[in-house]
């Protein structure tokens, strides 16, 4: 039946799918390996048969009925390259890590030839503190939990263990973490409001476009909005993310009438050339400032009420202390 190795799992490993697990320690396996492999017994899990839905626990154990080479030539060592950090630190604790990234940086490679982005660099960090080593962890990496444009700064939360990684997931999936963010816009807003549109994106342009009804390929995206300060021409504007579609806040302050400044792709080609000479904008003007956890039970409980803030870029906030004084210092 081939060579024995035996797997347990550790308390990082828990709580997934067997299939799932399979699939990240063979990484260069297809899913038909994997399922041919359980029906074949030659994996099986605490020595019985396995069908791949179950759930794994701490101490369970598996056996692999198969050779070194067969596993060799599904298995790729994961490796961490060196990335140097850019990003601030906002909070860290045994399972999360909350950061701010600067706008420039891509949140994950987009393409195979991306090297140093968000993800890497915080890979990298955990590697350089002993929090994650390759080797030990053939079937989990930690991760980005929410993802920015390239051009956004902010807040970016990822997790160190599966558990975290879940968790925190599931928090931004049914709405128990706000999400708070910080633009400027063309114009005058005066009062508070929300905006309840439908969105489609683009995949062909990246670019997402509206709807005031829903239709085939659109899907609803919430924002409330709340102007700090404003001038003659731009108002400074907190927003809270309900929903969180791709370039929603950019796509919504487009059809409010109110781009955001700076904004290369649903921006305003007047007003971009206008504050690039007056303020050397070079990037769109949003920040996501802010994050509330509202997780009252379970892994995120102790974390519930707690808020974390991202300081602004320092180019945004000398537009802000320009424009507005201290109305508009954060």
């Amino acid at each position: 039946m081939g060579e024995l190795k035996e797997i347990k799992i550790t308390k990082n490993e828990e709580n997934q799918r067997l299939d799932k697990y399979l699939l990240k320690y063979f990484n260069k396996a297809p899913k038909s390996f994997v399922y041919k492999m359980l029906r074949k017994k030659r994996i099986k899990l605490n020595k019985g048969k396995a069908e791949g839905s179950e759930m794994l626990l701490e101490g369970d154990t598996l056996q692999l009925y198969l050779s070194e080479e067969t596993m060799a030539g599904f298995m790729e060592e994961k490796t961490v390259p060196v990335a140097e950090r850019h990003f601030g630190i906002v909070y860290e604790d045994d399972d999360i890590l909350v950061v701010n990234k600067p706008a420039g940086l891509l949140t994950h490679p987009e393409k195979a030839e991306d090297r140093d982005t968000l993800t890497d660099q915080i890979l990298y960090y955990l590697y350089e503190k002993g929090q994650y080593t390759p080797s030990a962890e053939s079937a989990f990496t930690p991760a980005v939990c929410n993802r920015l444009d390239r051009n956004t700064s902010g807040i970016v939360v990822a997790g160190k263990t599966l558990r975290a990684v879940q968790a925190v997931n599931e928090a931004i999936r049914s709405r128990r973490m706000d999400k708070y963010y910080v633009t400027l816009v063309k114009g005058v807003v005066e009062e508070a409001g929300e905006i309840d549109l439908y969105l489609s994106k683009d995949e062909e342009h990246n670019q997402v476009r509206t709807s005031h009804q829903e239709k085939a390929g659109y899907r609803r995206a919430l924002t409330k909005y709340r102007p700090i300060a404003h001038t003659k021409d731009y108002t400074l504007l907190e927003l809270q993310l309900i929903t969180g579609k791709t370039h929603q806040i950019r796509a919504h302050m487009q059809a409010m009438g109110h781009p955001v400044l700076g904004d290369r792709k649903y921006g305003d080609a007047e007003t971009n050339r206008k504050v690039r000479g007056e303020f050397a904008i070079s990037n769109q003007c949003l920040h996501a400032r802010k994050i509330v956890w509202k997780e009252k039970e379970g892994f995120l409980s102790y974390l519930y009420g707690k808020q974390m803030t991202a300081p602004l870029p320092k180019n945004m906030q000398a537009v802000c202390d320009s424009l507005f004084g201290e109305e508009g210092h954060f």
